[in-house]
């Protein structure tokens, strides 16, 4: 199952483990057994200190196809049910990794914040091997079973357990539950999982008297995406002191899966990009706060970033580099079905729909290219567009028409989705030719119409247009001295990634110059912290 290749590059990162780990199987019997018990072996053989039991562990392992990880003959409370292949192998390994001694990923204040959680809670992730967003969520959950001994997370294999998906109408991942009750559905993003587990504890939120305060910094990046990344490692290099604030690294580039037209590399997807992107930023010292929001800013000389896990930036200059999120059709029936048939990333759940009818609502790059996606897996896809004619390139709208199960519906308005007994049945459209309302049965709905800024927290800090966009200079100033914009918030046309990256840039420099110009006295400096 694993290349010679990959064992080999195996051996040398279990190098690094100093507590010994071992994989309890269920025993019993199960289709997939065989293929779990081989690629368990083969990890055993990359370390003297990983070994493999069967064991009745029918207690707490699901069936023959559940394994738990143990750390000095410990359960760590990580359990995985289905074969880890395809984009959960990369949790697999880090979970060893992670329980064998190496260094969690979390932010230590989200790591603080998990240790204080008193009550026993128990995760359990559904997820699909070909979704790309599934592994940040299963990461998470795996380091907080390794943080507090009353947590517990177990990845869920949808395609192994399909009675499961049926018995709780799971129909986009990730999906998590917390003890048994929907926890969080659809697009999760790990610092939406941190909110809602303070809601749900809010006794984590308390702050540490002995925290350490960050010191004060010269630029505070808002946005881990290409411009905001780019605009980080340009400040680094520029020798200033910095911060870097994201919900996630990669933003929407994350959930992209072929990208082409990035100058000088002819192929990558979204996920191998981010990679790239934070190990070029990790080669600068960079302060680095992942999966944290900004809630609050106050504006002045030095400026104040509240945090969403409490703590504190001040800072000299900030650049937002907070990107945009998919649009919503904004139409009855939309909200309320979201990860009950109504999706926004066809990668991700796709497969829950094979062999069903589904739409693709927009004919733009992103929609055609969803539906094209889409058609090798489910029975018929229907793109709805809006305008007379699709909007998508050239080379796209040909790969469409080739399709046999593809049918486009020019001049549409989507006015409602309609659902039964918690599931999507129909999408209700006007005929905008005619005045028409028509309906089509289908059983999913990816919406792909665009991008809406993720502005919120700059409401009422610098000027924004009608559409949210924040509106910036050719220097990517702000209408508010020391802050400044890139990327996808601002107004800056086309968005790409390579426009993005080149306005990070910008933004850093601009933001360079205005401190040459606005030094800061150490006088003003207390009066403000004070």
């Amino acid at each position: 199952m694993l290349t010679q290749d990959i064992l080999n590059a195996l051996k040398g990162y279990m190098k690094d483990l100093s507590k010994d780990i071992t994989f309890v199987l269920q025993t019993g019997e199960h289709e997939k057994r065989a293929e779990l018990k081989e690629m368990l072996s083969q990890l055993a053989s990359t370390s003297n200190k990983i070994t493999l039991v069967e064991s009745d562990r029918s207690d707490t392992l699901r069936s023959p196809v559940s394994f738990l990880v143990q750390a000095n003959g410990e359960d760590t409370g990580i359990t995985f049910s289905g074969v880890p292949g395809g984009h959960e192998f990369n949790s697999l390994i880090l979970a060893v990794l992670q329980a064998g001694g190496s260094q969690l990923k979390l932010d230590e204040s989200i790591q603080n914040m998990v240790k204080k959680v008193k009550d026993k809670l128990k995760f359990q992730v559904y997820v699909s091997l070909s979704c790309h967003a599934c592994p940040d969520v299963v990461q998470a959950m795996n380091q907080f079973a390794l943080l507090n001994p009353n947590i517990e997370a177990e990845m869920i294999d949808g395609g192994v357990y399909p009675e499961l998906i049926e018995e709780n109408n799971i129909q986009g991942v990730p999906t998590v539950y917390m003890n048994g009750e929907v926890f969080a559905s659809g697009k999760v993003e790990i610092a939406g999982i941190i909110e809602k587990l303070s809601a749900a504890q809010p006794e984590i939120l308390e702050q540490d008297s002995n925290a350490e305060e960050i010191p004060l910094q010269d630029v505070a990046v808002i946005g881990g995406g290409p411009a905001g990344i780019s605009a980080a490692i340009y400040s680094a290099r520029k020798g200033l002191a910095v911060t870097i604030i994201a919900d996630r690294f990669g933003g929407q580039v994350k959930d992209t899966m072929g990208i082409e037209n990035l100058i000088s590399v002819k192929y990558t997807t979204g996920p191998e990009l981010t990679g790239s992107l934070v190990e070029h930023l990790d080669e600068h010292e960079i302060i680095k706060k992942e999966h944290i929001r900004v809630d609050k800013i106050e504006n002045g000389t030095i400026k104040t970033l509240t945090l969403s896990n409490g703590e504190v930036v001040r800072t000299r200059s900030i650049i937002v580099a907070t990107g945009a999120n998919w649009r919503e059709l904004g139409v009855p029936g939309e909200k309320e079905n979201i990860g009950n048939g109504v999706a926004y990333c066809p990668h991700c759940d796709g497969p829950f729909y094979k062999g069903k009818d589904v739409a693709v609502i927009g004919g733009g790059n992103s929609g055609v290219e969803a539906a094209l996606d889409l058609a090798g897996i489910v029975k018929s896809v229907t793109v709805y567009e809006f305008l007379p004619e699709l909007k998508a390139d050239q080379v796209l709208v040909e790969q469409l028409y080739k399709r046999d199960n593809i049918t486009v519906v020019k001049n549409a308005a989507t006015k409602q989705v309609i659902a039964e007994n918690g599931k999507v049945t129909a999408i209700e459209y006007i005929d905008r030719a005619t005045e028409e309302v028509k309906q089509q049965p289908l059983q999913g709905i990816f919406v792909q119409i665009g991008l809406v800024p993720n502005s919120k927290v700059m409401q009422g800090v610098v000027d924004l247009t009608k559409y949210g966009e924040i509106i910036i200079n050719e220097k990517g100033a702000t209408s508010e001295s020391g802050i400044f914009a890139c990327g996808d918030v601002t107004t800056v046309p086309y968005k790409q990634i390579v426009v993005a990256m080149g306005e990070g840039a910008k933004a850093s420099l601009a933001a360079f110059d205005y401190l040459l110009m606005n030094p800061v006295s150490e006088q003003a400096e207390k009066e403000q912290a004070a």
